[in-house]
């Protein structure tokens, strides 16, 4: 029997998400998100390459996790089923957020600055946008208002699935490897590899690439497209860049390497790719081809990385 591709069970675990239709949810969402990213980034400790700002996919949308201030933790955790951004303590206190169609950034700012107050948190942020399109200050931007609860829903599903894949493929590295994170500067949700070899500092680069890029890398990860790829993508990329990694076979055949202003970049439209017969193993197979080239031309111990099976130890 044919199943439609509106009941088929693999194309509903990666439904569409073209980036035309849901731009303008797409770049609110991503504000409110910088915005708690950014209080993530002034209480958490530091910690190597930037981990300690990101955010966390959960069974219900996405969270900072529990962040220290004075003598209890504070949690922001949005809420893409039931559309709420909830503020908790461990101390019990709680505020929370509706989040829908019309609350503009400087309505969320301020709401969200005014649940700290409540909460006894004071936090003072650069409250205007990191890296982003937009350039105006989060307490002064009614430009963006737009939330519509289905499409954030969708992208959240397709967070929760590529996050599992991405895990998986975490487990088979025995080496230095980051947690499944969200970067809120760009939406990017990754996992890093490192061959603990430590690289070369370019001193005209910014604090953030000199902290992100201090060691080798081989990088994977999915973003929802941009004003330069305007559609939602998994990609692939190492640093520094081995010469004629553009050369190296990829899977599936539907990837390809790709310029980034100047280095190769392995890349699967996530469009082309829900329409695979197994698109989580074509998944897995992707991230593992794009490893295999980079690590092997790096001349990594790829063998000596591997995770052994539990028989064999």
């Amino acid at each position: 029997m044919n199943t439609s591709a509106a009941t088929s069970p693999i194309l509903n675990e990666f439904p569409p998400l073209p980036l035309d239709d849901w731009e303008n949810t797409k770049d609110t969402l991503h504000l409110y998100l910088q915005i708690i990213g950014k209080i993530r980034l002034k209480l958490m400790p530091r910690r190597n390459h930037w981990w300690n700002v990101t955010l966390y996919v959960t069974s219900q949308g996405l969270t900072t996790g529990p962040m220290p201030y004075k003598f209890y933790t504070l949690e922001c955790a949005f809420d893409f089923i039931d559309h709420q951004l909830h503020l908790h303590t461990n101390t019990g206190a709680s505020e929370s957020i509706s989040l829908q169609d019309g609350l503009s950034v400087a309505e969320f700012y301020n709401q969200v600055m005014k649940a700290l107050e409540v909460l006894g948190v004071h936090v003072e942020l650069l409250a205007k946008p990191y890296d982003n399109k937009s350039t105006i200050p989060f307490a002064q931007d009614h430009t963006h208002a737009t939330y519509n609860p289905e499409q954030v829903h969708r992208y959240w599903r397709v967070l929760v699935t590529v996050d599992q894949v991405l895990k998986e493929f975490s487990g088979r590295f025995t080496g230095k490897t980051c947690p499944v994170q969200l970067y809120w500067h760009h939406l990017d949700l990754t996992v890093t590899r490192f061959s603990g070899k430590q690289v070369p500092t370019n001193p005209e680069a910014s604090v953030v690439e000199k902290d992100a890029y201090s060691h080798e890398v081989v990088s994977f990860g999915f973003w929802p497209g941009d004003d330069q790829v305007r559609f939602p993508a998994f990609y692939s990329y190492t640093f520094p860049s081995p010469e004629g990694l553009e050369k190296e076979p990829l899977q599936p055949r539907q990837a390809s390497w790709v310029d980034a202003n100047g280095s190769p970049m392995a890349m699967l439209n996530y469009e082309e790719f829900r329409q695979l017969g197994n698109p989580r193993q074509a998944l897995l197979d992707f991230l593992e081809s794009a490893y295999q080239a980079g690590a092997k031309l790096a001349k990594w111990p790829v063998k000596e990385l591997e995770t052994k099976p539990l028989e064999m130890l």
